[in-house]
């Protein structure tokens, strides 16, 4: 016969499933929480061990995975947790390459290897087209365009659409009001490419006649809009670059080793912004990074970075001897900035927090690590998103990943040196240069190198937009020719 539970009894009861449920709970927040922190139950000694979660992407995707030597089941876009320590990670697709990077992964951290990208098997140059000469070509930023020059001594130029696979080709020839003596007899002209502004649609082209130099912005899109710049100001420059995307704003370092500010749109140019400058580059839209001369001492040079808006530049580095190499090169990357300063053959990143333009200095930068090359640096550089940094000493370079505070080494082919070009950003993760007449291509740390076509001349190589294509100047018998290889298949 049923009997009713006590008042006590169910009291008890609600307790103890309370307690259970609650229980419960706890257990499955508390192994959720370690699962998502990476630890994982160690099949060898029966312990709990915390590991590292591995976030993997490839260009194109759907690449099966291989972590030492295992099959993982996943494919790329995915996510793996691997325990900590070394690993080897292998990328395999049919019709290309492996791809493979080996790591020590420390637990409990995110490491992201999102940037692989195939190279095919089958890599044969397909021609877009041909030329009887080339001196000049010239990729845009956003690698929907290369610009094309036949020769040095006429305004003519082909404008190569780089955004579909149907290659569109244009010719662009500068007005003759565009440019000084046009028809003046005698006079020997020579136009060259210098640079596309980030936004790909203007092209500054130095233009070289009787001893003289003059700066032409070229609007690719309406020829008929283009400027003099050096007319327009009345200033004479040897080196400009552009700021921002509309064309209209641009740094220049004049005759007399002085960096100003022009505003074409307004035709007008700013105060001295720095003195005594022998060389500059711009990082975003308004960061300089410059060498130069101490005004107050000519023995000494100076490296320093100056930001639009602030009263003065701010020297960073000063060498005692003239002969010593100096360069610098700056970036930021999530929200803090670097600068990178070569002397000689080492090279020093700092890292830091710049204040306010004005009158405040940059003495928050602090080291933050060093390289030391084989030789003095011959080109410093950071990636297109500042997360790597390149240092080059001849055929030598080193890598330094800052996000995991590592670095890389390696050497281009040096059985015939003069005939390695310096490597330049590919994209985001990977560098190109050309060697014994090939167009070698690698990840930045080095690995996964791949001669990917035959090449001529020291010309510019692109990867389309959509990574498809991998266009490039090679030989086409006595003539040249805009190839491209295909890197995503059908």
């Amino acid at each position: 016969m049923f009997k009713r539970p006590t008042k006590k009894q169910l009291l008890f009861r609600r307790i103890f499933f309370s307690v259970i449920a609650t229980i419960s709970v706890l257990i499955i927040l508390t192994v959720t929480i370690l699962f998502l922190l990476g630890f994982r139950l160690d099949s060898g000694n029966g312990r709990l061990a915390q590991g590292a979660l591995l976030q993997f992407d490839s260009t194109p995707n759907n690449a099966e995975v291989y972590i030492d030597g295992k099959n993982t089941g996943v494919r790329t876009a995915g996510k793996q947790t691997v325990a900590a320590g070394i690993h080897s990670v292998l990328f395999k697709r049919d019709k290309y390459e492996d791809w493979s990077r080996q790591l020590d992964f420390a637990a409990g951290t995110l490491t992201w290897l999102d940037y692989a990208r195939f190279v095919p098997k089958e890599r044969s140059p397909q021609t877009v087209a041909n030329y009887k000469n080339i001196v000049g070509a010239k990729s845009s930023p956003n690698n929907k365009f290369m610009l094309l020059q036949e020769t040095a001594d006429q305004p003519v130029f082909q404008l190569a659409d780089l955004q579909s696979a149907d290659v569109s080709l244009s010719s662009l020839t500068l007005p003759a009001t565009l440019y000084s003596d046009p028809a003046t007899v005698g006079v020997v002209h020579s136009f060259t490419l210098n640079e596309w502004n980030n936004g790909g649609r203007y092209v500054l082209i130095k233009h070289e006649f009787n001893g003289q130099l003059e700066w032409l912005m070229v609007d690719t899109e309406n020829v008929s809009q283009s400027i003099n710049i050096t007319r327009l100001l009345s200033v004479g420059f040897k080196d400009m670059k552009f700021a921002g995307t509309n064309g209209r704003t641009l740094f220049g370092l004049a005759d007399d080793n002085i960096i100003r500010k022009l505003d074409i749109s307004s035709a007008t140019i700013s105060r001295a912004l720095v003195s005594n400058v022998e060389s500059f580059e711009l990082f975003d839209t308004n960061t300089i990074s410059y060498v130069g001369i101490n005004p107050s001492d000519n023995t000494k040079r100076v490296a320093g970075v100056y930001r639009d808006g602030d009263d003065q530049p701010h020297v960073l580095r000063q060498v005692d001897s003239l002969d010593t190499v100096l360069k610098i090169a700056v970036g930021n990357y999530f929200n803090d900035n670097y600068v990178a300063i070569a002397e000689g053959a080492k090279v020093t990143i700092l890292k830091g927090n710049y204040q306010v333009s004005g009158n405040d200095d940059m003495t928050n930068l602090k080291q933050f690590a060093t390289m030391d090359l084989v030789g003095p640096v011959t080109q410093l550089t950071f990636s297109p998103k500042s997360d790597y940094i390149l240092a080059q000493a001849g055929t030598s370079f080193i890598t330094y990943e800052l996000e995991h505070s590592r670095s890389a080494t390696g050497n281009l082919d040096a059985t015939e040196a003069a005939a390695s070009t310096p490597l330049k950003w590919l994209d985001i993760a990977h560098v190109w240069n050309q060697q014994n007449g090939k167009l070698v291509m690698r990840d930045f740390d080095n690995s996964n190198i791949y001669s990917i076509s035959a090449v001529t001349g020291d010309f510019d190589a692109s990867i389309s937009q959509n990574g498809r294509f991998f266009y490039s100047i090679g030989k086409a018998g006595d003539g040249f020719t805009l190839q491209r290889v295909k890197m995503i298949l059908e």
